[in-house]
Parts: C-alpha cells; sequence; structure tokens
C-alpha cells in the first residue's frame, strides 16, 4: 500500500492518468464518428478524408513542439519575455501558414485529382490561426507540471469535435462537415487556457527570435521529417494507387493505429517535461528514460496484441457488414508498427530534452530517406504481380514495408543513442 500511494503520487503518473483519461473520452465519442463515417463515406471519401488530415497535419507541426518548447526550458527570470516572443512569432508563423496553404490548396486538390478539395482546405486553414489564441498558455501550464488543464482540453474538444462530425455528416454535409467541426473544437481549447492559466502579452516584440529559432528549428525540422515520415505513405499510395485504394489504407491505418497512437500521445507528453526536470543528472535521466520503456510494454504492447487478436471480429461489426474486409489484413499488420512508433517517441524527447536535436534531425533525414525509398519501391515491385489492377496486394506490401523498416531502424537507433550518450553509465 506504501509502494502504491508513493506511485499515486508521482506527477508524471498523475499526468499520464489524467491524460490516458482524456484519451479514453476522446476513444468513446471518437467511436461514435468513426462507426458513422464506415457506413456512410465510401473508400473514395475516406480517400478525400486522408487529404485533409494530411495537409492539416503538415501545418499543425508548426503549432505542437516548435517554437513553443523554448518556454518549457527558459530560466525562471525570462519566462515572461520569452512566452511574449513565442506569441508574437506564432501569429506570424502560423498566419503565413495559413496564407500557404490558401495557395497550394488547389494544387494539391490537382494531386489527388479532386478539385472540390480546394474550398475544404482553404477553410482549414482557419484552424491555424486559433491556435496562436491560447498555445502560450498550454505550455505554461505544461511548463508548471499542470497537465491535467490539457487533459480536459483534450475531453471538451474530442466531445465537441466528434459530436457536431457526426449530426454534421448525417445531416448530409459530408467532408464539409468534418472540417467546421475540426475548426469549432478549438473553442474549449481557448476557454479553458484562458481560464487556467493567466498570463496575456502586454506589448510586442520578437527580439529574441534568434535564440528561439535556435533551439525551435531543430525541433521544428524533426517534428516536420517526422510528420513526413508518419504521411509519406499515405502520399506515395495516392500518387501511385489512386484515391480509393488510398481510402482503404487510411481506413486501415486509423483502425490499426488510431487508438495506439491517441494512448501513445497522452502518455509521450508526460515524458517530456519528465526528462526536462532530470537531465541535470544522466543517471536519473536514463532511468527516467529506461522506465518510458517499461510504460510502452506494460500499456502499449497489450493493447497491439489485443487489436491483432481480435480485427477480424470489431471491424465487421463497426461496418456492419463485409464493406471493409480487405482491410483487415492490412490493419493487423500495422497495428504491429505502434511499438516501434512508441520507441521513437520517447527518444526523440529524450534529445529534445537534452539540447541534442541536431542528432534526431540527422536521424530523421537518414531514416526518411530510407523509409520513402522502401515504400516506392515496394508499390513498384507489388504492382508488376497485379495483373487485375486491384490495389489490396500493393497495400499489404506497403503495410509490411512500414512495419519492417521501423522495427529494424527505430530499435537500432535508441540503442545508438545509449551508447553514445549513456555509455559510461552502469546498466540500469
Amino acid at each position: 500500500m506504501q509502494k502504491l500511494k508513493m506511485l499515486t503520487a508521482s506527477r508524471y503518473v498523475q499526468n499520464v492518468g489524467w491524460l490516458g483519461i482524456a484519451e479514453l473520452i476522446n476513444r468513446i465519442f471518437r467511436l461514435a464518428t468513426t462507426i458513422t463515417l464506415i457506413r456512410l463515406f465510401s473508400k473514395a471519401d475516406y480517400g478525400m478524408l486522408s487529404a485533409i488530415y494530411t495537409v492539416f497535419e503538415f501545418g499543425l507541426t508548426f503549432s505542437m513542439e516548435g517554437i513553443g518548447s523554448t518556454i518549457l526550458q527558459a530560466d525562471e527570470e525570462n519566462v515572461d519575455e520569452i512566452a511574449t516572443n513565442v506569441y508574437w512569432l506564432n501569429w506570424i508563423l502560423l498566419g503565413s501558414i495559413f496564407l500557404i496553404q490558401c495557395v497550394l490548396a488547389y494544387p494539391i486538390a490537382l494531386f489527388y485529382k479532386n478539385p472540390d478539395l480546394t474550398l475544404p482546405l482553404v477553410f482549414l486553414g482557419l484552424c491555424y490561426l486559433m491556435i496562436p489564441i491560447y498555445s502560450v498558455q498550454e505550455t505554461l501550464l505544461a511548463r508548471k507540471n499542470r497537465l491535467e488543464v490539457q487533459s480536459w482540453a483534450i475531453a471538451s474538444a474530442a466531445i465537441v469535435s466528434n459530436v457536431l462530425t457526426v449530426g454534421l455528416v448525417i445531416a448530409g454535409f459530408g467532408i464539409r462537415g468534418v472540417v467546421l467541426s475540426m475548426l469549432l473544437s478549438h473553442v474549449p481549447w481557448i476557454i479553458l487556457m484562458f481560464r487556467h492559466e493567466s498570463w496575456r502579452p502586454k506589448y510586442f516584440t520578437i527580439s529574441r527570435w534568434r535564440e528561439i529559432f535556435r533551439f525551435g528549428s531543430r525541433v521544428l525540422g524533426v517534428e516536420l521529417l517526422n510528420r513526413v515520415r508518419m504521411n509519406v505513405d499515405y502520399l506515395l499510395v495516392a500518387g501511385m494507387l489512386g484515391t480509393e485504394a488510398l481510402g482503404l489504407y487510411f481506413f486501415a491505418f486509423n483502425a490499426g493505429l488510431g487508438i495506439s497512437q491517441s494512448i501513445l500521445w497522452a502518455v509521450g507528453s508526460a515524458w517530456y517535461p519528465e526528462f526536462c526536470e532530470t537531465r541535470a543528472s544522466l543517471s536519473a535521466l536514463r532511468s527516467k528514460w529506461m522506465n518510458s520503456f517499461k510504460t510502452i510494454g506494460f500499456i502499449i504492447l497489450p493493447l497491439v496484441l489485443f487489436q491483432v487478436t481480435f480485427a477480424h471480429w470489431y471491424i465487421p461489426i463497426l461496418a456492419k457488414g463485409n464493406r471493409w474486409d480487405d482491410a483487415i489484413p492490412i490493419v493487423m499488420i500495422i497495428c504491429l508498427s505502434a511499438i516501434p512508433l512508441a520507441i521513437s517517441r520517447s527518444t526523440s524527447q529524450l534529445l529534445k530534452a537534452m539540447d541534442r536535436m541536431k542528432l534526431d534531425l540527422i536521424w530523421s533525414v537518414v531514416f526518411m530517406g530510407v523509409f520513402s525509398g522502401a515504400i516506392a519501391a515496394a508499390i513498384l515491385i507489388s504492382k508488376r504481380f497485379v495483373l487485375d489492377g486491384s490495389y489490396q496486394i500493393p497495400l499489404l506490401t506497403v503495410a509490411v514495408t512500414v512495419l519492417i523498416s521501423q522495427a529494424t531502424f527505430v530499435p537500432g537507433f535508441a540503442l545508438f543513442i545509449d551508447r553514445k550518450l549513456f555509455g559510461g553509465l552502469p546498466k540500469a
């Protein structure tokens, strides 16, 4: 009982608990959305949905763990000044991303061979203009280790977004309804962050932009490359196999990896503040990092095994029929990718806490090249053996290639980092 009390008193455990509860709420409401979209959307509709999410994910990278990360590492006497700089730089950066997305909306729609995507992509860009309103407050709360507020925001946004999505899609709004719900989901974030964090910008300044971008640009570079790596298979499938094949692959990826990624995000968000707290001691930092792998083993691994075992059972139930049965083998393979993804997330958070982002950036560039080339080769080779023009075998080949690439290279990089940064320490 004493050990249990000590464990639950840990701020890290409390943060993981809060974020885990938020993701559970998110999953419950998203389940209703998933069922609605599976039953009402065609594979081509899912292809459009994939395009929208892919474009949004790239833009969203600039608001996540880039320049805002400097607030977490700032000395106490400099926090207010750096926060003010970050606030105005966020407006400049995300305002620019909004304008770029508006300009590129039509060419992107042509890439996906669907001009109807143009207006949804333009409208989606408005999300970027809502993020600077509350992002600094969110980071300041994370600095104080008050991740429970973030969990409330996640849960509230999930309820708003998913309820609106279901209602608007049933009402016949289709893709437009999904985009509108994504935009309105930022309202709970604004309300909660302003309520729990009193910081407000008092003046305009970007005087420390060089210092902020020195660290933030490396974080952004790694995050962008990670986003490309997470979405390059979508882009290659769309360009080489078509939108309908993309729809099937996107469905399989979300049905297989969506739940695991959400839980991994909740757990991984608590790793960075924990690593930052102990970075003065290499032995304590390594111990925290090793514990992150135990968390992966206890939380992510059982979930992955459950999904792989019961994929044949739960997908036909969700789809209310066998319309998506051809995605089941792909789902089972993709589920297993959650383990190397979790290891990659933990290693990246460690390097960021140690201000060794250059290592992560070099690794991301190398792995990105290998990963993209392997997927492109897999599609080209598998298409030669398909005479009827179907895309299931190429998609299976892509899924296997994704799994093998990540399972081979990601643990190898983690082992390299352990030896390079902690080589002189006794093994845990």
